[in-house]
């Protein structure tokens, strides 16, 4: 039986011809459409339409040495609101012509995020943008960096002249929450961290004792793991206590779901007899009895500005080191201290 010989794929060569133009104006057409009439335009559009042609992106990345694809790697299985981050990715990729190459480091065969992005850099990615749920070691980002331009997200007070880096200030955040409930008079304020070996917890709870230890009181905390049921355990805790805090600010918001609950079950009202304030702004915060008072996070704001950070170094600009502000969402969990206090 003869075998059928597979169709060739029409080249640039026939859109020339069916549009009744030369190779290089259908590459203009292709690469830098402006420089070229309108109705040139539309007869290469639609020559490339009925050929059915499509562009050779890898062979095109090879002459040209660039493939307008920038490789994004999640690093880590806990990166929160990671969709929202993924949309202002995907956002300021677009606008700035770049397609991207998503690939994830958590438990698999790739144990390593060097192999991971070195992966990425066989693929021609021009950059790569990290988004990490934990510290990211110094001394492999910069290796890392001598290969191809890096940006980091969200992996600490990583301060390298080779590298961009794009955080969420979760310090001011934290400072921001514990100054709330001090100008509302409360002077015994509890801090229920999320995981410390997590940069966020980190540097929420560096906030609060620097906040704390400004205005000359005493910091308390107690250590829980970023989940409702920690929440929940360790303001039972507290409610055995000998003189209960007045307000407790809370590692994050799903923390806070379990606090409340807690509370809630003890008879203790929020925020007549302790305030509670949250971090994140998670989904259904405004909507809890009562809706809490917590710190609003930009993760869209987050990942676009990682994405022009890495556009910028990838266009031969300098590093740079964005802290992105929250804000302090005032809701009806928190209030004054109770009199007496």
């Amino acid at each position: 039986m003869q075998q059928r010989k597979r169709a060739k794929a029409p080249s640039m060569v026939d859109v020339a011809h069916a549009a009744g133009v030369g190779l290089v104006t259908v590459s203009r057409v292709l690469n830098d459409p402006d420089v070229v009439s309108e109705d040139t335009r539309r007869r290469v559009q639609e020559a490339i339409d009925q050929l059915g042609y499509r562009r050779n992106d890898l062979a095109r990345a090879l002459k040209s040495g660039r493939s307008t694809t920038i490789g994004v790697v999640i690093a880590g299985s806990e990166v929160f609101e990671l969709s929202s981050i993924l949309r202002g990715v995907d956002g300021a990729a677009q606008a700035a012509g770049y397609w991207v190459s998503l690939a994830s480091r958590q438990h698999g065969a790739i144990t390593r995020l060097s192999e991971l992005v070195d992966r990425l850099a066989d693929q021609a990615v021009e950059g790569v943008a990290i988004i990490a749920d934990h510290p990211l070691e110094p001394a492999l980002v910069e290796r890392m960096a001598a290969r191809l331009p890096i940006t980091v997200v969200r992996s600490g007070d990583l301060d390298l002249p080779s590298v961009s880096s794009v955080e969420i200030d979760q310090r001011v955040g934290a400072r921001l929450a514990t100054q709330h409930l001090l100008d509302h008079g409360h002077r015994r304020v509890v801090h229920l961290t999320g995981r410390l070996d997590a940069f966020d917890a980190q540097a929420r709870q560096s906030g609060w004792e620097e906040t704390m230890r400004e205005a000359g009181l005493p910091v308390q905390q107690l250590e829980g793991d970023f989940t409702a049921a920690s929440g929940y355990r360790l303001t039972q805790e507290v409610l055995g206590w000998a003189q209960r805090p007045t307000a407790l600010f809370v590692g994050n918001d799903l923390m806070a779901f379990g606090v409340l609950a807690a509370l809630a079950e003890a008879g203790v009202d929020v925020p007549g007899q302790m305030s509670v304030v949250g971090f994140d702004d998670m989904s259904g915060s405004d909507f809890l009895v009562p809706a809490l008072t917590t710190v609003r996070q930009d993760f869209v704001t987050l990942g676009r500005t990682s994405i022009e950070s890495l556009v910028r170094l990838i266009r031969g600009q300098q590093t740079q080191h964005h802290l992105i502000p929250p804000t302090l969402m005032v809701r009806a969990s928190s209030g004054p201290v109770p009199a007496g206090a």
